[in-house]
């Protein structure tokens, strides 16, 4: 029963609790004996909450009791280790905060706990959240579940992974150019980067650059994250991002009373694209399709101008290195290789800078009109599958990029603030995951959280899983 529990989705733990078909306790034990087993080979979980099990037997008291139940009462979640968790260990990915434990939730965290939820433990991440692979000094490297050669991505990799790996149902993650979209492609789960500021930030760190920073929910299914989304959007009164009402779009059930027109773009606009990438972005435009969407391949010439990576670059390089210097000052022999990349990177000129902003502007602006046409976009999350751990570059149709040119799907949303959902619908020819990215305007994430429902259920690759064999475990 408990292999079976751990690859339920929140929703239909969350109903079985609720019909006593099962308890709490079991639930979150089953997690914890699923930890147990398969941590030990991926390194995502960082941190066990140490009453997530009394947590589970207030719950378990509840149901019985007949009281209220919250949406996720009893469900177990994981949260990146950048989330403060009142009690529990949040050490951000470093040696210098090692021990670090806040005496707050931050606002994710505590509206998933108001939900029912049950925090289970802090997934990994690399150090301050700032690099495209989830490694670092204080609890090393996360592999991908589906071959520990490859990466689960980062920032967020940590968490990617244990969804993936069967550890959680749902967790919270963070998101500044890839961090949600690109580790949840990279494992075959499904990431929202929601509208910037929709979902509060106060209590994760780092907040530099504010303005790009997002934070999101991964989870196994559409509706979980929809629910996740419903009941984490919304001001908190502490970030002044987070300024617009829940009832602007709750994401559910809200989408345009006519046929819905998407767009999908491969190349060019986002470089070179794997074929393996291109041909499921080609089939996912294709279900759509078939499910009575106006579906047209699309060019937006903004994003054949600006490199959106480039331009976040530019500014995060100059807003970054105040923080991370105040944060590591007499720790210096403590700080790992990808923040002291930061601090080698040059300084941006004050021409660069506002020609950066300005760019970004722009970028707006050409999203604007492309839906004035359409309601949303269809295109890739990253532009290859799964790759090697600590790959420098990458050959692409014989071209060969940097690995950085994994964000450049991603970032453009990033610096603009539209909301963009990751989720698979395919595999490589070496039995990866492969993502597709749905976008909409600003605010909409109704109208991508139903696309992204019609692809689950017609995607080719529903209720797949990495096997304990991926993972080098012997069943």
């Amino acid at each position: 029963m408990s292999t079976a529990l751990v690859y339920q989705d929140a929703t239909k733990l969350a109903e079985l609790i609720r019909t006593k078909e099962v308890s709490p306790v079991e639930v979150v034990q089953a997690h914890l004996d699923r930890i147990h087993l398969t941590n030990p080979k991926i390194n995502a979980i960082v941190t066990v909450a140490d009453d997530a099990l009394k947590a589970a037997k207030v719950a378990e008291a509840a149901v019985l009791a007949g009281e209220k139940l919250g949406p996720l009462h009893g469900v177990p979640f994981t949260a990146k280790d950048s989330f403060d968790t009142a009690g529990v260990l949040t050490q951000l990915g470093s040696p210098i905060f090692k021990g670090r434990v806040p005496d707050t939730d931050a606002t994710g965290i505590a509206r998933m706990k108001k939900a029912g939820g049950i925090l289970l433990a802090k997934t990994n991440l690399p150090e301050f959240s700032y690099w495209i692979e989830s490694d670092n000094l204080l609890s090393g490297r996360t592999l991908n579940p589906w071959n520990l050669d490859r990466t689960p991505g980062g920032s967020s990799g940590g968490e990617s992974a244990a969804i993936a790996a069967g550890m959680s149902p749902i967790g919270l993650a963070t998101d500044v150019a890839i961090s949600v979209r690109g580790p949840a492609a990279l494992t075959g789960v499904i990431g929202l980067k929601a509208t910037h500021g929709r979902i509060p930030m106060t209590g994760v760190w780092p907040r530099v650059p504010r303005r790009f920073w997002h934070a999101g929910p991964m989870a196994r299914s559409i509706r979980d994250i929809a629910l996740a989304y419903a009941l984490l959007a919304g001001p908190d009164g502490a970030d002044g991002f987070s300024t617009s009402p829940l009832s602007l779009d709750a994401g559910i059930g809200v989408v345009p009373n006519r046929p819905i027109r998407v767009g999908w773009l491969v190349e060019p606009g986002f470089g070179a694209i794997d074929n393996d990438v291109a041909a499921t972005v080609r089939a996912a435009a294709e279900a759509l399709k078939s499910a009575g969407v106006i579906v047209e391949e699309v060019r937006i010439p903004v994003l054949e101008q600006i490199n959106a990576l480039e331009v976040l670059w530019k500014l995060q390089a100059m807003e970054t290195k105040p923080a991370f210097r105040k944060a590591t000052a007499g720790h210096e022999d403590l700080i790992y290789k990808h923040v002291q990349g930061v601090f080698d990177t040059p300084d941006t000129s004050i021409e660069d800078f506002v020609m950066a902003e300005q760019q970004i502007e722009t970028m707006r602006d050409g999203f604007a009109q492309y839906f004035a046409r359409y309601d949303a976009l269809l295109c890739p999350v990253t532009p290859v599958p799964a790759h090697a751990h600590d790959a420098a570059e990458f050959v692409i149709n014989g071209q060969t990029v940097s690995s950085l040119h994994v964000m450049d799907a991603t970032a453009p949303l990033s610096v603009t603030g539209l909301p963009g959902l990751s989720m698979r619908f395919g595999t490589s020819r070496d039995g990866l995951p492969i993502g597709v990215q749905l976008v909409s305007p600003w605010f909409a994430e109704s109208t991508i959280l139903h696309l992204g429902s019609l692809l689950e259920s017609l995607s080719p690759v529903r209720d797949l899983h990495p096997t304990l064999a991926n993972m080098g475990i012997q069943s």
